[in-house]
């Protein structure tokens, strides 16, 4: 399975530390999946990159959304684990624009997720997302990590 944590942005500066600590939580997650983390300039751009990653199935569109669904890590991790079992080549998780994603973008999600009712700024939602990818991902392994608290 691969996974990609996907944002609208430009590309990282250097010495950003947000960024830095997504790679970071990324680069664990490699120990589970091929990972990856991709700077899209518009929403358009994204959406026809993430058309050209169909293989034998396309890929699952999870879309970071306010008004999406708000997990605990337990079912975000069952909600990967059974992406991943039921055969998912390809899962992109993505962080939008400052105004938030299109109707287009957001009926083409197969998951709209919340990290909760706060807002964060975008570059602390990408190190969030990666750090809950991450957790999941040693939920799913049962490694000590996640300690249920």
């Amino acid at each position: 399975m691969q996974l990609t944590l996907a944002y609208i942005g430009g590309p990282a500066a250097a010495g950003d530390r947000f960024d830095a600590l997504t790679r970071m939580y990324m680069q664990r997650c490699s120990a589970y999946a091929r990972c990856g983390v991709e700077a899209f300039r518009s929403e358009p751009v994204l959406l026809e990159w993430q058309a050209r990653q169909a293989r034998r199935t396309p890929a699952v569109a999870v879309l970071l959304d306010s008004r999406g669904r708000a997990m605990t890590s337990e079912a975000f991790a069952a909600w990967l684990g059974a992406r991943r079992d039921q055969g998912a080549q390809h899962l992109v998780f993505a962080v939008g624009p400052a105004s938030g994603w299109s109707d287009e973008a957001r009926a083409q999600a197969q998951l709209l997720l919340s990290l909760g009712p706060m807002t964060l700024a975008h570059a602390l939602a990408r190190v969030v997302l990666a750090e809950q990818i991450y957790r999941a991902f040693t939920i799913l392994a049962g490694h000590p990590y996640h300690c249920g608290h």
